[in-house]
């Protein structure tokens, strides 16, 4: 599957403060994570360098290069922000949602469950929607999910009855 270059990193939801500093809601796995990034890049294709970041109450309070006052960070609000591909650092075996959407998924024996179509973000754990003769919901869990291969676009899972 190919990868996009640009994650959709979060959106700019409002100002903070009076210096220009912008409230981001992250769709990320965390914003200490989004505060790795030294840039963010904006429909367009314009980019703004992330001067200072940190975590407040689940969202991310970031400075950027340009925007000096309210007004500026107002202009801002509502905005989706992307980061560059080459710019993460992810562990070993981790990978972005986008990059499994679309997926093939297939049981253990090799047999063709359908397509991942959708993912629910959810307090216990992420929930695979899965399109194919009929929709399954699959808990995005170790008992359940076997093997992931973003590359090759192929989730390997474990059905259960009534599944």
């Amino acid at each position: 599957m190919e990868k996009k270059a640009f994650i959709e990193a979060g959106r700019i939801v409002n100002t903070h403060g009076v210096q220009g500093e912008v409230k981001i809601e992250v769709w990320l796995d965390s914003p200490q994570f989004f505060k790795s990034f030294r840039r963010l890049t904006f429909a367009g294709g314009a980019e703004k360098k992330i001067l200072s970041a940190r975590a407040h109450k689940g969202f991310v309070i970031a400075k950027l290069e340009g925007v000096d006052d309210v007004n500026a960070a107002m202009a801002l609000k509502n905005k989706t922000v992307s980061v560059r591909r080459e710019d993460a650092r992810l562990p070993k075996g981790a990978f972005f949602l986008q990059d499994i959407l679309g997926a093939r998924v297939v049981d253990e024996a090799g047999e063709e469950v359908g397509v991942l179509a959708d993912v629910l973000e959810t307090p216990a754990s992420n929930v695979y929607v899965v399109k194919g003769e009929r929709e399954h919901l699959i808990p995005a869990v170790p008992e359940f999910i076997k093997k992931t291969d973003a590359d090759a676009g192929l989730i390997t899972v474990h059905l259960i009855e009534g599944m």
